[in-house]
């Protein structure tokens, strides 16, 4: 199993349209950042975890050219708008894609791609088939995911365990129950926004302590704002088994369970 990272950035990207920060400004290609994603590979099937806005640019520079799923952890744009992307593999595979997500996902993903819900559908919208996720294991083009939530603030937010992976992105608050079921993962991805605290995101500091609490053989991580820092300096002062995640980067694992 590969774990790509298409996307490591936040919701604005980095850089930021206007910023003259010194990541902003940044020739380190380690601190451009389109927004959060990943494709999971496994045995020539591919699923996706979150559809952002850069979606189009994030596939076609990863080479993608099949898809089997996607997961969607949250109904925010940074991980939905660019879902009509998906027209590109109906028509390649003839076939709806499989879009997995919690109920309020799937209600934003009804709401914002109205018409290709509609009626009477103009042609060549995308055949989206929407499953709702609950708290017991499924399948998504073949593989085994187990969903877990956690909070983004006040809105839950999916989480998922593949085989030795687990993903989390957009948390603040995991609890103890969940800390139990993904304890001890070969890789943990989890978001980390900046140094300074943040309402709705793990900054720095509160990720590598979930980090430690967890003991991943490796962690990555992803979501990362130009507030964090330049990422040579960031990285520098890290625990070995902890990397920030950059576009690109491909992590491989044990293949994970299938159908």
């Amino acid at each position: 199993m590969v774990l790509e990272f298409l996307g490591t950035g936040t919701s604005q990207g980095v850089p930021v349209i206007g910023c003259t920060c010194m990541v902003c400004r940044s020739g380190d290609p380690r601190d451009k950042r389109l927004r959060t994603s990943a494709i999971v590979s496994q045995a020539g099937r591919q699923v996706l975890i979150d559809a952002g806005p850069d979606m189009r640019q994030q596939l076609l520079r990863a080479g993608v050219r099949r898809l089997d799923a996607v997961l969607l952890t949250h109904e925010h744009m940074d991980h939905i708008a660019g879902l009509d992307e998906v027209r590109a593999f109906n028509f390649i595979q003839q076939r709806s894609m499989e879009v997995h997500a919690n109920a309020a996902t799937l209600d934003a993903v009804r709401r914002v791609y109205s018409y290709a819900f509609a009626r009477d559908r103009y042609p060549g919208v995308p055949d989206l088939d929407l499953h709702e996720v609950g708290d017991a294991p499924f399948l998504a083009g073949g593989l085994s995911v187990d969903p877990f939530k956690v909070l983004h603030h006040r809105m839950p937010v999916l989480g998922f365990r593949i085989g030795g992976l687990v993903y989390v992105t957009d948390a603040k608050t995991i609890s103890p129950e969940v800390r139990d079921r993904i304890r001890g993962a070969e890789v943990l991805v989890l978001n980390a926004l900046r140094k300074k605290p943040h309402i709705s995101h793990f900054n720095l500091d509160e990720a590598l302590e979930m980090v430690e609490e967890l003991r991943p053989g490796q962690a990555y991580l992803t979501h990362v704002s130009h507030l964090m820092g330049l990422h040579a300096e960031v990285e520098a002062g890290l625990p070995a088994h902890v990397r920030i995640a950059v576009d690109g980067l491909r992590v491989e694992l044990p293949d994970a369970p299938t159908d």
